[in-house]
C-alpha cells in the first residue's frame, strides 16, 4: 500500500470544531466488515450490538494541559512551549516542542504566568523544533504540578481552528482517564459517557483498561510513499495481567472483543502471544498497522473518522479491509458525517 491510496478529498467544513452536546449522541455508523452492509445510528445504540460476556477494550490515559505560552528573556518574543513529555521528575526536565523554533537558543530563560511565576531555562537542543527544558522551580512536585496545570492549555490538534474554552478541559478526556501522560486523546473513547457505561455493564458487558500515552505523532504527517518506510513515534504502554486475562477468557469463549480507538488496538498488536493471546507489558511501542495486517486479539473496533493519509485512517483500513474503509468513508462524507478528534464514530464488526 501507498500514501497516495488513502488520499480523498474532505470538505473541511467535515472536520468538527466542537464536540455534540451530550458525549454518547455523537452519529454512529456500522460497517459489518464480510457483507459490507452499513447502518446510521447514534453512539448510544451501541448498546445492541453487544451481548453478556462480550469486552471492550479502552485506553485509560488521562491528556495533560500541554500547551504553555511564555516569553523571551530580554526579547520579551511571545514562544509557544508543547510539554512532550517528562524526561526527570526530580530535575523538572521536559521534552518539549517550541515555536517559533529558530528564536531559542541554548541557555534561554522562557518565563511563563501573568507574573513570570514559572521559569525555564533551555538546556539542549534535540531536533530542529525540539528542545530539552529544565523549570526552575522550588517548590514541590505538587506544586510544579499545580502551577502547569493553571497555566497550561487543553492541546487541541492544530486543525481544530478554533481558541481553547472552558468546555474542552473536560470534553478533551474520557470518562476512563485516570493515567496522565498522553498529549492527544484516545478518541473513539470520547463516545463514551458514565450513563452509556453503566447500561453497558448491566447488560453483561465488561471494560478492560490499558494505557497508552498518546503523542503528537498521531498528527505528524507521513511524508514517504512507500508505507513501510515510515516510522511512528515511540509511545509508552501499560498493559497489566488483569485486563490480559479479561480479554484472554473472553477470546477464548469466542466472544466480541472491541478495541475502543486506535490506540488500544496498537497497544494490544504489540504485546501478542503466538496463539494470539494478549500479554502483560510495560514499556514502549512504535508499530505502525497499515493494510495488509492479521489481527490477533480484537474483533470489533470503534474508531473515529480521520484525516486523509493519516496512520490512524490506515490503520482502520488494515482492519476494517482497504475498499470497504474507502467506501465507507465516501459514504460519511455524502452523509456528512463529523470527521476528526471532536466527529462521529464508527463501529466495525467482523460479521
Amino acid at each position: 500500500m501507498k500514501l497516495s491510496h488513502f488520499k480523498f478529498n474532505l470538505p473541511a467544513e467535515l472536520i468538527a470544531e466542537k464536540p455534540v452536546p451530550n458525549r454518547d449522541e455523537a452519529r454512529l455508523m456500522v460497517l459489518h466488515k464480510r457483507s459490507g452492509n452499513i447502518e446510521h445510528r447514534s453512539f448510544k445504540d451501541i448498546l445492541g450490538y453487544f451481548d453478556d460476556g462480550d469486552i471492550m477494550v479502552v485506553n485509560n490515559t488521562k491528556v495533560f494541559p500541554a500547551r504553555l505560552y511564555g516569553t523571551k528573556e530580554k526579547t520579551g518574543a511571545q514562544i509557544e512551549v508543547f510539554l512532550l513529555r517528562e524526561l526527570n521528575r526530580e530535575a523538572r526536565l521536559w521534552d518539549v516542542l517550541v515555536d517559533p523554533a529558530r528564536k531559542i537558543r541554548i541557555g534561554n530563560k522562557l518565563y511563563f504566568g501573568e507574573d513570570d511565576n514559572l521559569v525555564a531555562e533551555v538546556i539542549d537542543n534535540t531536533t530542529s523544533r525540539g528542545r530539552t527544558l529544565r523549570f526552575l522551580f522550588d517548590g514541590t512536585y505538587d506544586e510544579f504540578k499545580t502551577t502547569i496545570e493553571s497555566l497550561g492549555e487543553t492541546p487541541l490538534p492544530k486543525q481544530i481552528n478554533r481558541p481553547v474554552d472552558k468546555d474542552d478541559k473536560e470534553r478533551y478526556q474520557t470518562v476512563f482517564a485516570k493515567r496522565e501522560g498522553a498529549v492527544a486523546a484516545p478518541t473513539a473513547g470520547m463516545h463514551f459517557s458514565r450513563e452509556l457505561v453503566k447500561r453497558l455493564e448491566l447488560k453483561g458487558i465488561e471494560f478492560a483498561e490499558i494505557t497508552l500515552h498518546a503523542g503528537l505523532g498521531n498528527f505528524r504527517n507521513v511524508d514517504v510513499e512507500d508505507l513501510s518506510k515510515h516510522k511512528m513515534d515511540s509511545e509508552e504502554i501499560l498493559i497489566e495481567e488483569k485486563t490480559a486475562n479479561t480479554v484472554n477468557k473472553a477470546k477464548d469463549k469466542e466472544k466480541r472483543i472491541c478495541s475502543i480507538g486506535t490506540t488500544t488496538m496498537r497497544a494490544m498488536e504489540t504485546s501478542v502471544s503466538i496463539s494470539g493471546h494478549l500479554k502483560p507489558y510495560e514499556g514502549w511501542t512504535n508499530k505502525f498497522i497499515y493494510p495488509p495486517y492479521d489481527f490477533s486479539v480484537a474483533n470489533s473496533m470503534v474508531s473515529n473518522f480521520h484525516l486523509p493519509q493519516s496512520t490512524l485512517m490506515m490503520m482502520v483500513a488494515a482492519f476494517a479491509g482497504f475498499d470497504q474503509l474507502m467506501n465507507a468513508y465516501k459514504v460519511a462524507i455524502k452523509e456528512k458525517y463529523r470527521f476528526f478528534t471532536y466527529g462521529d464514530a464508527m463501529l466495525i464488526l467482523d460479521d
